[in-house]
């Protein structure tokens, strides 16, 4: 049995791999994806009564990491569209573009993983192959510890409003 905590330790480090292959660029467009998932989310959750109400558990659980992994798709699928890469603007060229790639890639790891380990804290583990950490351990309070500091806990509302903001800012000046 391998513990939530070591797989998304794994998984910071897989995603920090792929982004120093990947570069820098390509990886704010994934870090931008998925605080757009969240922002999304926060308002559909907020103002649309369908989905706050009827949508719980599992249900819930599936439709929060649905978004997310389609915005997830296609930040990682948006620098193969031929016109945006014969741009030149995802080339890299030298070593502090893998750095900074792979500092990117460790945080998308977290931003991807952490939300979907954070919706299923709160979906309750509905699956009967993952369990909720055990307070009491050592694992399982290294996981709740690290369950308070997961990307939708800090990225609530008003948070999210203004990383969407400064995201929007950051691709305007940057990529346009």
């Amino acid at each position: 049995m391998v513990s939530l905590t070591f797989l998304f330790w794994l998984m910071v480090v897989l995603f920090a791999l792929i982004g120093a292959m990947r570069g820098w660029a390509r990886e704010l467009l994934v870090t931008f994806s998925v605080i757009l998932a969240i922002f999304i989310l926060t308002v559909l959750e907020r103002f649309i009564p369908f989905v706050r109400d009827s949508l719980t558990g599992e249900s819930q659980f599936w439709f929060r990491s649905g978004i997310l992994a389609l915005l997830v798709f296609f930040g990682y699928q948006t620098p193969n569209l031929p016109k945006i890469a014969a741009s030149g603007r995802f080339v890299r060229e030298r070593l502090q573009d893998v750095l900074l790639g792979l500092f990117l890639g460790a945080i998308n790891g977290y931003l991807v993983f952490g939300t979907i380990w954070s919706y299923l804290n709160v979906a309750g583990y509905p699956f009967p192959a993952i369990s909720a950490p055990v307070a009491g351990t050592a694992i399982g309070d290294a996981a709740i510890k690290l369950l308070a500091l997961m990307p939708p806990t800090w990225l609530g509302t008003p948070a999210i409003y203004f990383a969407i903001a400064i995201a929007f800012v950051f691709v305007l000046v940057v990529f346009i």
